[in-house]
């Protein structure tokens, strides 16, 4: 229908317009990248971090700062790695005005390894080539002299930069030796601010809190958790009422008992719900069962993986949490689950923790971290 409003709800991409909740993490990350306070930020995957600091970014770009942002997960190794930080660093820091680019491209040609630079013929971007066949060392000095330059344009323009390593656990895969590349040059750029962003909090704590770790309490510390459901509440009723759809308070309530206030599951279903409520129209309880039956049927193929990948004694502690929440290495839970024994139990908890999987409650019990994968198991598996 022409000048129908669109749906409000997004998931599956980083979004920047509008937050639930969040301005007090917003405001402290925006501080910290002001100040050139290096920050490390955990939290799984699809809970918002990338959200909150590319927004926190907006901000600081317009206080002039220059920000780069890098997702090591788009680098299979560490040549990848160099281009990508190559690109981004040449577009965002040294080359963000024209007048800029070819005294910002002659800092790239001294590099260790020379690059090949081609030109986008859609967008005009510029795309850097290390090639192949040069020795390890050539590859890590090239990435130590790129890791290098933020500094140095930060001091010839007095502006603030701001490095942003989305997924940074990953570099670990990319050479167990690479923390220490990395470390050894960002400890001496006070004018860098370096923002880590980790989706796999177990690594990402080692790495930041192991003593015997270069990163050891190189950056400030921040976990992103999930949003209270009466912040996220009045969130998502005004978005329904603004859109010409009404949600009535119980249902909304209904709807984050199920999401428990995970930002994406959030989304998810209050995407699904927006659609299948008329314009003018009412969300009810049997709209919100239809939401709810769509989502499971749009997450079966990624569950369906996760399933697949897990070992036999993994699946059967995975269904015991997603039936009861609570303690499975006491006697009574295993033997109500018919679990194996605790000592087997405890190796499949690790390795559901170390999936993010499941997640350890303050009070010491589990529960399924993903809120539509327990329903999904009671649906599909059971």
């Amino acid at each position: 229908m022409p000048g129908s409003p669109l749906n409000p709800f997004r998931f599956g991409n980083v979004v920047i317009d509008e937050f639930a909740d969040r301005e007090s993490e917003l405001a402290e990350v925006e501080a910290d990248m002001r100040n050139g306070q290096d920050l490390v930020i955990f939290a799984p995957r699809r809970l918002g971090k990338s959200s909150l600091v590319l927004k926190a970014a907006a901000g600081v770009r317009k206080r002039k700062a220059l920000v780069a942002y890098l997702n090591v997960m788009t680098a299979p190794n560490k040549t990848r790695f160099a281009e990508r930080l190559a690109a981004a660093i040449y577009s965002d820091v040294a080359a963000p005005k024209a007048k800029l680019r070819d005294k910002a491209l002659a800092m790239f040609q001294g590099l260790q390894i020379a690059p090949t630079i081609t030109v986008d013929a859609m967008d005009g971007h510029l795309g850097f080539s290390f090639g192949i066949g040069h020795t390890e060392a050539d590859v890590d000095r090239t990435i130590e002299m790129l890791l290098e330059l933020p500094a140095k344009i930060a001091a010839e323009r007095g502006q603030r930069v701001v490095l942003i390593v989305d997924e940074f656990q990953e570099i670990v895969d990319l050479d167990p030796d690479f923390p220490k590349l990395l470390r050894s040059v960002f400890q001496g750029q006070p004018e860098v601010c370096h923002v880590y962003l980790g989706s796999k909090r177990h690594v990402m704590r080692d790495l930041f809190s192991d003593a015997n770790e270069p990163f050891w309490r190189s950056a400030k510390q921040m976990e992103i958790g999930l949003i209270p459901p009466d912040l996220f509440g009045p969130f998502i009723v005004r978005r329904f009422r603004a859109t010409k759809k009404e949600l009535d308070q119980d249902v909304c309530d209904q709807l984050l008992g199920i999401t428990r206030g995970h930002p994406y599951a959030t989304q998810e279903l209050c995407y699904s719900l927006w659609e299948q409520t008329p314009f003018d129209g009412r969300a009810d309880e049997e709209l919100l069962a239809r939401a709810m039956e769509l989502v499971l049927q749009s997450e079966h193929a990624h569950f369906s993986l996760v399933w697949d990948g897990l070992a036999a004694g993994q699946r059967v502690l995975l269904e015991a949490l997603a039936r009861e929440p609570g303690r499975p290495l006491s006697g009574d839970y295993r033997d109500r689950h018919q679990l194996s024994p605790a000592s087997s139990t405890q190796v499949a908890l690790k390795a559901l923790v170390d999936r993010e999987l499941i997640e350890r409650e303050e009070d010491g019990g589990y529960r399924v971290m993903e809120p539509f994968l327990a329903e999904w198991l009671a649906d599909f598996v059971s």
